[in-house]
């Protein structure tokens, strides 16, 4: 089958340590060319996605917060897919969590504070559910996640999840990887994406999408 779109995580998968080597910008530019989509799903911020690799503007869509924020930086065009965290949810993770990055409809720490974030979560009666990225730990309305904001951003370029391609490394890329038509991770994927990928790349990380790109092409 010829895919029309490749959807791509961030952090371990193209970028190594935030960067992405121009080899691996080059064969994304190349998909592109192609005539094919370049859709960036991320559970960064957008202004912190910004900061580290402001050539993600080139992207045709951003599905950032893991999957709560869409963004299509050609058109200027951001929708937020959930509610925005509440107050009373900030303020209480503020005084028990450090450190905590608030996003327009995120909340990310780090393990181990999982605990303390789902009994803050409780004591508030919040439908908030936690999502883990190697270590991460995102807090996100129930319902949110990378398969959500990828089918709404598809919906809106006029593509099925069986013409796209995704790839990624960590835990919270397993609901992308289900919905789209050809699975596949980067050889420094977690064991459990990797046993959930029709494809494994035998390189890590932007050498791994290079790799992919090349066999795609």
């Amino acid at each position: 089958m010829s895919y029309r779109a490749l959807a791509t995580d961030f952090d371990g998968t193209i970028a190594t340590a935030g960067q992405v080597f121009d080899t691996t910008y080059l064969a994304l530019q190349r998909w592109q060319r192609s005539g094919r989509s370049l859709i960036m799903v991320t559970g960064r911020r957008l202004d912190n996605l910004y900061d580290v690799f402001p050539e993600a503007k080139t992207f045709d869509c951003i599905v950032a917060e893991n999957g709560a924020l869409l963004s299509f930086p050609t058109i200027g065009e951001e929708k937020l897919l959930g509610d925005p965290p509440p107050e009373s949810l900030i303020k209480a993770l503020q005084q028990r969590v450090e450190p905590l990055s608030i996003g327009r409809g995120i909340i990310a720490t780090e393990v181990p504070h999982d605990a303390t974030v789902l009994e803050v979560v409780k004591e508030l009666n919040l439908a908030w559910q936690i999502s883990y990225n190697k270590g991460a730990v995102m807090l996100l309305p129930n319902g949110i996640d990378k398969d959500l904001g990828l089918r709404k951003a598809l919906a809106k370029l006029n593509l099925s999840p069986n013409e796209v391609v995704a790839v990624g490394d960590g835990e919270n890329d397993l609901p992308l990887l289900q919905l789209c038509g050809l699975s596949v991770s980067v050889n420094n994927a977690l064991p459990l994406l990797k046993e959930a990928s029709d494809w494994i790349m035998t390189q890590d990380c932007g050498d791994g999408v290079v790799e992919l790109i090349e066999r795609l092409l």
